[in-house]
């Protein structure tokens, strides 16, 4: 098991590529943050309290329509939709006497690339590797979002569109090794693009919001899997569990 030393100083390595990813593809959030009206400073604001890209391109998108809270808030709850499964599941990889403050604080924290590093540690999670990776995460997408506001529209088009697919790479990146290394895990990733893609295409499923199906595919999917394929008792937990009760 890493000390909090160790756990910190490899979520900050692992969150060096994130930092970096973020950065580029926050440079478009700012462009739709300037196109709503928003200043450099208020954008970053909104990138450092929220960490959510589809949720703040969304929300921009609807303050330059002039669309009301209400509206707004049911939105950015449906494109957000995802994270409180991906809340839950990290939930669990948490020693059971893990302080509130630590799930609220990295509760905070969790995004599509900061759950899948944390997710993938072995065995439980301590808290200070996601803190590790905050450090530089949340930083990268404030400042990135910050920069594309000041000069977003000045870079070339085809730039800004390299720069907003880079993250996806990067993500796969983050599936990759442990799809290697478990078949069942591969069987699922492909299965979940697959079916992502049927749905996107499907009319009557495409025409329902991108989070919730999101949230469908998931529930559906790692139901099927928890129940065919049963995940074993955790031998980290239970070499914990028996070096207490000595």
């Amino acid at each position: 098991m890493w000390t909090n030393k160790q756990a910190f100083r490899n979520g900050n390595r692992d969150g060096i590529p994130i930092a970096l990813g973020y950065f580029a593809v926050a440079f478009t959030l700012g462009i739709a943050a300037k196109n709503a009206g928003f200043t450099a400073l208020q954008a970053m604001v909104v990138s450092a309290t929220n960490l959510a890209s589809a949720g703040q391109y969304a929300g921009f998108t609807m303050v330059k329509e002039g669309a009301t809270y209400l509206q707004m808030a049911l939105m950015i709850l449906v494109a957000n939709a995802r994270y409180m499964l991906m809340s839950s599941a990290l939930s669990q990889k948490f020693s059971p006497d893990t302080p509130f403050f630590h799930r609220f604080l990295v509760g905070y924290s969790v995004t599509d690339e900061v759950f899948g590093i944390c997710i993938a540690v072995p065995g439980k999670l301590n808290p200070m590797y996601a803190y590790g990776a905050m450090l530089l995460t949340v930083p990268g997408w404030s400042l990135g979002t910050y920069f594309g506001v000041l000069m977003g529209n000045i870079l070339p088009a085809n730039v800004v569109s390299a720069l907003s697919v880079g993250l996806y790479g990067m993500f796969i990146a983050i599936i990759i090794p442990p799809s290697r290394k478990d078949k069942l895990i591969l069987s699922l990733v492909v299965i979940s693009m697959v079916l992502s893609f049927v749905c996107d295409i499907v009319p009557l499923i495409s025409a329902i919001p991108s989070g919730i199906r999101i949230m469908i595919l998931t529930v559906v999917i790692a139901s099927v899997a928890a129940i065919l394929f049963p995940v074993k008792d955790d031998p980290y937990a239970v070499k914990d569990k028996e070096e207490v009760h000595a």
